[in-house]
Parts: structure tokens; C-alpha cells; sequence
């Protein structure tokens, strides 16, 4: 099964004159602490998610392989991004980690200056304006390409031009833009490339690099280098040559990887930033189960890893406290715990696809599931107390500065939840809600609802966790109780994304792969890839106007996110579902630089770490 940590990824900050300075420090950015390089021969282990090894190396990453496992555990402990987030518990911009200084915004926030700190590639190459270019200059040949583009927002839609010269990169871009998500979102996906990697073939040198960006020779040039890079990402055993390896600016390079995910990195004694590496190895271990894992961690195989909630001796005492270790695990390892920087739900279909398309877009409808769900029971008996309740898209820890606190419009009432379906033209017939008044008046049953329809409609989520299917049977008994009478279906993670997509002719009504959606690497939660009518990630096909006006007017003006988050959890445009926490493990033979805290982006940065 596909785990939490391989769902697709997706804050905030106050603008300074014109320099984007990060709102989102609820903690010091600590990555300049000491220096410390051992020459110790000591090794970190760390397990990988069941069945999530990383088989992707190039940073410009294609959207079947856009994956936690591939970036954040990956990628970036080699190829540092342009502009480094979540150091810590939060999403915020680490600017010590960062290859650049912050940008500048200036003519109405449609040009940006970007001054890069002179780092170098493991080649000898400095991380200079070219690499910035390179990047970009794929990204504008190849938009489709990359796993997290947007259609016309953003890098590279909203970008008119961008020139590089030295250190520095000028973009300017065709509308003016809201500075906090132009960073957070686009400024955060770019990964500056060495021109060793602007190829065609071997030995053949391409001119993506260097080209003018936008002019038919460098989205020729880049297209082919694109072709040669992704070939070369696909062969797995080229992993470790000096090829990809002399491209490294980050603290770690690879030693050793094989066909199970095995993955051996060594400290990079070229890494330019400030925090080297403490230990000489770093070891990420390959699982296929989290059985598996967990056995290792009882016998102290593996130094970090990852456990569910039911792996815990007993609950925490309330959602957000830290409950008791496992016995078998307390004596060696500390327990840490996080929200993920995202939000849970299940997906509603609400295209032709959907049988049931007419009942879904009414929103009495939804507001009868969603306020006849039990999520408080869910996170008790099911999660240990570990999580969240859903009620909106933007992440739990949010700070005010961003979004003022959410009301939870709809809070579990299941006796008013079937009054809405009664009053609405329902009637329940053997147990099951049926139009017995169709028709578009304020009690009947809605546009396009024909007499006689029963709500009963399916229900699919991912195999292979027992805690995934223990909160869908719940919900479904829940609903049950109101008269709607869903059937659960489990299928593999593969079967659910082809099914359960805008334009699958499979018909479907509902979808959950158990965890939903990090804001990650755009991590400015607008919710544009979600809900606008043209957004990327808009699986169900919803499309309301006033949601895309909203949206809209917030990445291009300096609003925070209040209207949106509250009108989303309004709508109820999907179904929102308990967040699940994160529960790391670490040893207690573990010492940090910066703290046992888990990262609410996941990222690794095992350089502060050592024994």
C-alpha cells in the first residue's frame, strides 16, 4: 500500500518593504548552528515508508513520481532547492538553508530579484544564475513534465522572462502576484541544476542551461535534455556515478542504492551551507511492511522510524497530547508527534461519472454526511487520540497571521443531519432515504433528482490498512443510521488513482486513500490545484464561481486566507475526514542540534543529528 508519507504534497510570511520575510516563524530558524564535522565512522539509520522506497533521482520530477519519498526523504538530502522550508514543526522558510537571499519583489510585485549565495556543486561548479535558469528553462519547455505544474498560474504561465547574469536571476512576470505565494508555492519548487547535466546524450552537450529563456532553440535543446535526463533518472543503478553525484550541493551524496530502495549517503565534504554533516554515513532502510519495521524498531535495528497509532501501548489523553510509548519500544526510543501541513477528506465526484451527481451537488446532502459523521469517535478509538478533526482545507497549525481561526459549521449533530434529508423530500423506505417529493422547491428534493432515487451510492478507499478501514466502516454505520446507505469498497492504491480521477469514465461517487493531501512543495494553502474548476489536483470536477474569485483575488493580492478557508468549509466541496498524526520514533542514543522535533513537511536533515 501506498503510506501518508507517499501521498501527493502541497505558508505564510509578511511582506517587509519589498522583501519576503516568513511570518511563519513560531520558532527561530536555528540551521546555523555549529558547524560540527566528526570524522567518526558512526551511521544513522532510517526506515523507509512499507512499500515507498525512492526510485526517482532528478529533481525536475515527473508526476508518477512525485512523492514524498522521492523529494523530501530523497532528493533534497543531495540537491538542495533554491529556497529551503520546514526546519522543523512548522512550514517556514529556513533562510540559513536556502541557496539564495530572500527575493526581491518591486514594480507592483511583477519583478523579482533573486541573489544566490555563491554555493558550490560537488564539480566544482558554483550554484550560480545558470543553475536557476536551467531549471526554469525546463520548466517553461516541458510544463506537463512536472509533477506539480498548474496550468496558467505561476512558474512557468505567469512567467514573461527570466535572465540571469552571475549570481543573479531578474523574472518578470505578466501580472502582479501576491509575494508570500509566489514564494511559497513557485519560488519553492525550483532546484538549481549543473550544466554538467545539460546533455543530450553522452558527451553531447544541449543548450538548456544557457539559453534565452522562451525562444524556440532552448525549448528544442531542453525538450531533448529533459528526454536524456528522465532516461537516465529511470535507470536506477546509475544512481551512485559521478554523473549525478558530482551535481550535489546539499550535505549528503549517495554511496550505495539497490533494486529494494537501499539507500547509503555520505557526508558531502564539498556542501557549502552551514550546518555539516555529524556523522559520516546515513542509511535509509527499505521495507515492505509496517509490520516489518516495527519489528526492527523492537530490536533496535534502525535508529529512526515510523509507527501508527495503533502500535502504541495505550491512547493519549486527549487529541493533541502525547500519550505512552509502546513498552516494547519506550526502553530505546523517544516518541515524537506532528500534525501533517495538510488536511484529510474524501474526494466527491461531482461529474456525469457519478451516477449520483445530482444528489452530490446539492449541498443539504453534504452537509447531512458530513454532520452525521462522528470524527471525534474516529480519532478516539480508531487513531489513539492522535489527530485532528476536519473541517477545513488549510492545515491545523495554520498561524493567525495567515487565516483567523476556522468555524466548524457543521459539528456532529446526526438528529439534525436527518431532518435536513426529511425536510428536503426524503422519505426512508426499508431504512434507506428515498425522493418521495423530487422537484426544485425549498422541500424538495433538488434539480435534477428523479422520484424514487434512493441515497445510496459507493464508497471507495484504499486496501491494506486496517485503520483506513476501520473509520470507513464507522462512517458507514454512521450514515446508516440517517438513511444512507453507502457501500465500502477497498482497492489497490494503483486502481483508486485510475479510477478516481475528472475524467474516468469508471462511474464513482466517493474516494478516500486514507490521507489526502500535504501542501507540498507549494506551500502557500490557497487551494487552487483543489478547487479551482481548472485545478490540477479538482479530481471530483467541483466548480463553484465565487470559490474561483476568491482563490484568485488571494494569489494576486496580500490577503490572508480567512474567506477562502471558511467558504470551503461552507461548501463542503469535499467531504472532510480526521487527520491522522505523524508518530516518529527516534533513539534515545539520538542527540539533535535543533531539537527532537518531527518536521511538518517531512523533510530530512539528518546533518543535525548525531549520537
Amino acid at each position: 500500500m501506498k503510506s501518508v508519507r507517499q501521498v501527493r504534497f502541497a505558508l505564510a510570511f509578511a511582506l517587509a518593504g519589498l522583501i519576503v520575510a516568513p511570518l511563519l516563524t513560531a520558532r527561530a530558524d536555528t540551521a546555523g548552528a555549529a558547524a560540527v564535522v566528526t570524522t567518526a565512522s558512526s551511521t544513522i539509520t532510517y526506515a523507509e515508508a512499507p512499500g515507498a522506497a525512492p526510485n526517482w533521482i532528478m529533481p525536475f520530477t515527473s508526476f508518477p513520481n512525485f512523492s514524498l519519498s522521492n523529494i523530501n526523504e530523497f532528493q533534497q538530502l543531495m540537491f538542495r532547492p533554491l529556497y529551503f522550508f520546514g526546519l522543523g514543526p512548522t512550514a517556514a522558510l529556513a533562510p540559513t538553508l536556502s541557496l539564495a537571499n530572500y527575493p526581491i519583489f518591486s514594480k507592483n510585485d511583477k519583478t523579482v530579484v533573486i541573489d544566490l549565495k555563491g554555493w558550490r556543486f560537488a564539480d566544482g561548479q558554483t550554484v550560480n544564475a545558470d543553475a536557476v535558469l536551467f531549471f526554469l528553462n525546463l520548466y517553461n519547455a516541458d510544463p506537463t513534465g512536472y509533477g506539480n505544474y498548474t496550468p496558467g498560474l505561476g512558474i512557468p504561465d505567469q512567467l514573461a522572462s527570466a535572465v540571469a547574469s552571475g549570481n543573479r536571476v531578474v523574472l518578470r512576470l505578466k501580472t502582479a502576484v501576491n509575494p508570500e505565494w509566489f514564494l511559497y508555492s513557485y519560488l519553492s519548487e525550483i532546484t538549481p541544476l549543473p550544466n554538467a547535466w545539460d546533455v543530450t546524450n553522452p558527451g553531447v552537450t544541449g543548450h538548456c542551461a544557457t539559453g534565452a529563456y522562451g525562444s524556440a532553440a532552448t525549448k528544442a535543446s531542453c525538450l531533448a535534455v529533459v528526454k536524456f535526463l528522465d532516461e537516465m533518472s529511470a535507470r536506477t543503478g546509475t544512481y551512485t556515478s559521478k554523473f549525478w553525484q558530482g551535481g550535489v550541493d546539499g550535505p549528503w551524496r549517495l554511496t550505495s542504492f539497490d533494486a529494494a530502495g537501499n539507500a547509503t549517503f555520505q557526508a558531502n565534504a564539498f556542501y557549502s551551507g552551514p550546518q555539516k554533516p555529524q556523522v559520516k554515513y546515513f542509511q535509509e532502510v527499505a521495507y515492505t511492511s509496517a509490520t516489518a519495521e516495527v519489528a526492527d524498531l523492537a530490536t533496535g535495528k534502525i535508529d529512526v522510524g515510523y509507527v501508527a497509532p495503533s502500535d502504541l501501548s495505550r491512547p493519549a489523553a486527549s487529541p493533541g497530547a502525547v500519550g505512552p510509548n509502546s513498552a516494547a519500544l519506550n526502553s530505546k526510543y523517544r516518541l515524537s508527534v506532528s500534525n501533517p501541513y495538510g488536511f484529510n477528506f474524501a474526494q466527491i465526484n461531482f461529474t456525469p461519472s457519478n451516477p449520483y451527481q445530482n444528489v452530490f451537488r446539492q449541498i443539504y446532502v453534504r452537509q447531512a454526511l458530513q454532520e452525521s459523521f462522528d470524527q471525534a469517535s474516529v480519532l478516539k478509538n480508531i487513531d489513539a487520540n492522535y489527530g485532528t478533526i476536519g473541517f477545513s482545507p488549510l492545515p491545523p497549525t495554520t498561524p493567525p497571521a495567515v487565516a483567523n481561526p476556522p468555524k466548524n459549521p457543521y459539528p456532529l449533530n446526526p438528529t439534525a443531519a436527518k431532518d435536513l434529508l426529511t425536510s428536503h423530500g426524503w422519505t426512508p423506505t426499508n431504512g434507506v432515504m428515498t425522493c418521495s417529493n423530487a422537484g426544485t422547491g425549498p422541500h424538495e428534493c433538488g434539480a435534477g433528482i428523479a422520484p424514487g432515487t434512493q441515497l445510496t451510492f459507493t464508497f471507495l478507499y484504499l486496501t491494506g490498512s486496517a485503520t483506513i478501514a476501520a473509520t470507513v466502516n464507522a462512517v458507514v454505520a454512521q450514515w446508516a443510521k440517517i438513511g444512507v446507505a453507502a457501500s465500502a469498497t477497498a482497492e489497490t492504491f494503483d486502481d483508486l488513482t485510475a479510477t478516481c480521477n475528472a475524467t474516468s469514465k469508471t462511474q464513482w461517487s466517493m474516494c478516500w486513500p486514507g490521507n489526502s493531501w500535504w501542501y507540498q512543495p507549494n506551500y502557500y494553502p490557497s487551494g487552487e490545484q483543489l478547487f479551482l474548476s481548472s485545478g490540477v489536483a479538482n479530481a471530483g470536477g467541483y466548480s463553484d464561481p465565487r470559490m474561483n474569485a476568491i482563490i484568485m483575488a488571494d494569489i494576486h493580492n496580500k490577503a490572508n486566507l480567512s474567506a477562502f478557508e471558511q467558504y470551503a468549509a461552507d461548501q463542503l466541496p469535499v467531504l472532510f475526514m480526521p487527520t491522522t498524526a505523524t508518530l516518529v520514533e527516534t533513539s534515545r542514543a539520538l542527540r539533535s542540534s535543533i531539537g527532537w522535533t518531527v518536521s511538518a513537511l517531512q523533510n530530512l536533515t539528518p546533518e543535525y543529528w548525531h549520537y
